[in-house]
């Protein structure tokens, strides 16, 4: 094998505003500090964080000849990330999060970013296939048609905010042996967890919860087990990228053997530590 983990989908560019409190009053104006556009959206940050942890990562995804597209490629070159881009005429993806003071996030995702027919090209995608150990795939349109092409080695998916009814996640949720979600908008996450492997081939679900830290389902266990949260390192300044970090420490300790509490346990200090810089 080639490398570690391939990455499939989830490129973008983030502009970043900091405001003083979320949610935000309407208010006609508010003077905040400098508005930065960021590249590296969840695919991005996956396969940064793993690669800076030591696996060998290629990223695979659908980008836009334009600014925000070239600010991807260089992302992936200074960080010495194998990269291929596939063009697509919408344009690279692109959104717009508001940071309140303590870290927490409000993100505006630009829906026009995309063609229905945008694809990872199936020659690009099978090659690099062939020469992965692991795939972690992104919930994005051209994702959803490389599952099929998934064979022969472990996947992963990260749902973000399914509410556990939304039916376009489940073609993720249940091809995938590792599925991570949010717990966020959950009112049951122990019924979702379980609905993810009765329904799918999943191993291991696991939902995170921010500060009060993530729960972990198992085939193996049967029993939802709590995981605290990780102490942080300094203070909480902005919470762009922790459910990205925390998969990457999950599927870093995952590769080398780790059991899934393990994993969840350095996924959390990975989240930890991203909760800290900006």
């Amino acid at each position: 094998m080639t490398f570690d983990v391939l990455v499939l989908g989830g490129c973008g560019v983030d502009t970043i505003v900091y405001v003083p409190e979320l949610p935000l009053p309407y208010a006609d104006s508010y003077m905040v500090p400098a508005i930065e556009a960021r590249p590296g959206q969840t695919g991005d940050n996956v396969a940064l964080a793993l690669h800076r942890l030591g696996l060998r990562v290629h990223h695979l995804d659908v980008i836009g000849d334009d600014h925000e597209g070239e600010l991807l490629r260089e992302l992936h070159r200074a960080n010495g990330v194998p990269f291929t881009p596939v063009l697509t005429s919408a344009g690279t993806k692109r959104a717009v999060n508001l940071v309140g003071p303590g870290g927490q996030r409000l993100s505006l995702y630009d829906i026009s970013r995309g063609n229905d027919d945008d694809r990872l090209p199936e020659a690009e995608l099978t090659a690099l296939v062939r020469q992965a150990r692991h795939a972690h795939v992104s919930i994005t349109h051209p994702c959803q048609f490389a599952l099929d092409h998934l064979t022969g080695l472990t996947v992963s998916t990260d749902l973000h905010n399914w509410d556990g009814h939304n039916p376009y996640h489940e073609q993720f949720a249940y091809r995938a042996d590792i599925v991570f979600l949010s717990a966020a908008g959950l009112s049951d996450h122990e019924r979702v967890l379980r609905r993810i492997l009765d329904n799918g081939k999943a191993e291991v679900a696991v939902a995170t919860a921010g500060a009060d830290g993530c729960f972990v389902l198992t085939r193996a266990h049967g029993a939802v087990v709590h995981v605290p949260a990780a102490p942080l390192p300094g203070p909480a300044v902005d919470s762009n990228g922790a459910g990205d970090a925390f998969v990457a420490g999950f599927l870093h300790a995952w590769l080398a053997g780790a059991s899934a509490l393990d994993s969840a346990r350095a996924g959390a200090v990975a989240g930890a530590h991203a909760c800290t810089v900006r």
